[in-house]
C-alpha cells in the first residue's frame, strides 16, 4: 500500500485576526477546511507552528514534508517585498510571513511540490522576488470586485467571476477548460511576477489569478481563489488537489529511492 504523503500547512497567529479578545493567550490557528481538503485526496496534513525564530526546528519540520500547502489568510506585511505600507493594507502576521516564505524558498530550491491558494499565491510570488498590489479596488484602475468576503454576507463558495486559463498550462490540464468561474475573497493581488514564475490565469480586469513555476518537473502552483471550497462541486478542482498530492507522492518516492 502506497504511503500517504505528508503535507505541511502553516498556522496563523490568532491575534492577527479581527475581533479577538486581547486577554487570550498567544495561539496559532488555521481554517479546518484546508486540512479536510488535503485528507479527502489522500494526504496527511501537518499543522506547522510559527517558530519563526527557530530555523533549525523549522528545517527539521520541512525536511519531513512531501509537499507544502500555503493557505489563505491576512495580508502579507509589505516589508516582506520591500514596499512601504499603504493605508489600504490590512492586518498582517509577520511570523506567518517568515515561516511561509522560508518554506516556499526552500521548496523553490529543492523542487518540493507547493500549492498556494489566495494569500498562498501571493506568498509564492514574494518568495520568488515578486511584489503585490496592496488593494485592488483602491489602486487598480477599472478593477472588478474581488473582495467577496464572508463577513460581508457572501458565501465562501459563491462563484464571483470568470477567469481565463492559459491553454497548455498545468492549471488548464486539471480544470479542463479555458473559462472557469471562481470564488473570490481577496483585496490584494500580484503586481510584479517573481523569477521562475509565469501567469497562467487572469481575471476580466487583467489581474493575475494563477502562477506556475517554470522549473521542469516541479509542481509549483498558486491560485488567487479558494478551491478548497469548490472541491465537492467541480471535478476539475478535485483533479487540481489530486495532482498536487500525486506530485507529493512522487517527490516522496524519489527521496526514498535516493537513500535506498
Amino acid at each position: 500500500m502506497r504511503q500517504r504523503p505528508v503535507i505541511g500547512i502553516a498556522t496563523q497567529t490568532l491575534q492577527s485576526i479581527d475581533r479577538i479578545p486581547e486577554d487570550l493567550p498567544a495561539s496559532w490557528v488555521m481554517n479546518q477546511r484546508y486540512f479536510h481538503a488535503c485528507t479527502s485526496v489522500g494526504a496527511i496534513p501537518w499543522m506547522v507552528p510559527l517558530l519563526d525564530n527557530d530555523p533549525e526546528t523549522l528545517r527539521a519540520i520541512y525536511d519531513r514534508l512531501d509537499g507544502v500547502f500555503i493557505a489563505g489568510g491576512v495580508d502579507m506585511d509589505p516589508q516582506s517585498y520591500g514596499a512601504p505600507r499603504h493605508e489600504l493594507c490590512g492586518r498582517t502576521d509577520p511570523p506567518r510571513d517568515a515561516v511561509e516564505l522560508q518554506f516556499a524558498k526552500w521548496a523553490l530550491e529543492d523542487g518540493k511540490p507547493v500549492f498556494g491558494v489566495c494569500r498562498g499565491l501571493q506568498v509564492i510570488n514574494v518568495a520568488a522576488g515578486g511584489t503585490l498590489i496592496q488593494d485592488c479596488a483602491g489602486l487598480v484602475h477599472d478593477a472588478i470586485k474581488h473582495d467577496y468576503f464572508p463577513g460581508a454576507g457572501w458565501a465562501r463558495d459563491y462563484l464571483a467571476h470568470e477567469i481565463r486559463v492559459a491553454p497548455g498550462s498545468r492549471l488548464h490540464a486539471a480544470l479542463g477548460d479555458e473559462r472557469v468561474m471562481v470564488n473570490s475573497m481577496h483585496h490584494q493581488a500580484v503586481e510584479r511576477i517573481g523569477a521562475g514564475l509565469v501567469a497562467t490565469a487572469w481575471a476580466p480586469d487583467g489581474l493575475v489569478e494563477a502562477l506556475e513555476g517554470t522549473r521542469e518537473g516541479q509542481f509549483l502552483l498558486g491560485v488567487q481563489w479558494h478551491p478548497e471550497m469548490l472541491l465537492d462541486q467541480h471535478d476539475g478542482t478535485r483533479r487540481l488537489f489530486e495532482d498536487f498530492i500525486e506530485a507529493a507522492n512522487q517527490h516522496h518516492d524519489a527521496g526514498t529511492m535516493a537513500f535506498a
